[in-house]
């Protein structure tokens, strides 16, 4: 299978203030994150608010990312939820409009604590889209699955067909490499924390990954790689050190999927509310973000239209 090379978008959801769900500003949105060289994006996932989502609001989403993916723009699927069987629709769904994969995170209820259990709950999602690679996204901090990633790769290696690997989102730089070791790199591990992207490149050789603060802050994300590839390393430092200084700006905004998401109305996309129970960034807050922000000159190295 083909592997992802450079940085995929993790895209937040855009509502109107009803809460319905607002596909207008998908275009622009597309548009923009390939401006500032971003791969494509993985939707309906955390970022996403996917598990909020209503599995006809989840088709509705991905049918307009597909509409609107610029050429050559990889759009990969979240279908992960807790019902199999809505996950296996989804997949199918995503396979049927030309999604280039998809993608499932284990489910928060019931809590998945054994190797077999995610393998099999894997299997009946992947199997929906057969002619599509499949990544299983590990973010345990999320759903409390913290099982061994090796063992999972040693279970799931041969048993599923199209499964590609693994978009990793954990604190683990030890683990994450012994599963790119894993056969030679056997499967395709995307680094998914922005906030240590060069550690990866160095110890990890890292070549693709799937961030959050990719969606605002991609030029300088992006511009680590570059910068690394180049042998810049003190140049890849400095976009490493400014992406955590964005990261501990948003990480006093409850994170990236409610601060996060109102830094895309700061940067000129308003993508609305977040769905309940996340609690809303207030204009007082908005404020006071947006001061953070200027004092460390986000503005003039975040994302352009």
């Amino acid at each position: 299978m083909e592997k992802i090379k450079g940085l995929i978008d993790a895209p937040f959801t855009p509502f109107h203030a009803n809460g319905d769900i607002n596909l207008a500003p998908i275009p622009a949105y597309a548009a923009m994150l390939r401006k500032n060289g971003l791969q494509g994006v993985f939707i309906n996932g955390s970022s996403g608010e996917g598990y909020m989502l209503t599995e006809e609001e989840r088709m509705q989403l991905a049918e307009a990312w597909m509409a609107a993916a610029p050429a050559g723009f990889k759009v990969i699927v979240h279908v992960g939820s807790t019902c199999v069987r809505q996950s296996f629709r989804l997949a199918q769904h995503a396979q049927k409009i030309g999604a280039w994969g998809i993608g499932a995170m284990a489910p928060p209820f019931p809590k998945v604590g054994r190797i077999e259990e995610l393998v099999k709950y894997c299997e009946e999602i992947a199997v929906g889209a057969p002619d599509r690679p499949f990544y299983y996204y590990h973010i345990p901090a999320f759903n409390g699955a913290y099982l061994p990633m090796v063992d999972f790769l040693k279970a799931v290696d041969g048993r599923i067909p199209n499964f590609a690997g693994i978009k990793y989102t954990f604190e683990s730089l030890y683990e994450y490499n012994q599963c790119r070791l894993y056969k030679n790199g056997k499967f395709d591990m995307l680094h998914g924390q922005d906030e240590t992207i060069l550690a990866s490149l160095a110890l990890c050789g890292t070549e693709g990954g799937i961030g959050g603060t990719t969606n605002y802050n991609g030029r300088e994300l992006v511009g680590i790689i570059e910068a690394w590839e180049a042998g810049d390393l003190e140049l890849a430092r400095e976009r490493q050190n400014f992406s955590q200084a964005v990261i501990n700006v948003i990480c006093n905004y409850r994170g990236n999927i409610v601060g996060g998401k109102r830094i895309m109305k700061l940067i000129g996309l308003d993508l609305g509310p977040n769905r309940t129970p996340f609690r809303n960034v207030t204009d007082q807050e908005e404020a006071a973000m947006r001061q953070e922000l200027e004092a460390i000159g986000f503005f003039e190295r975040c994302n352009q239209f």
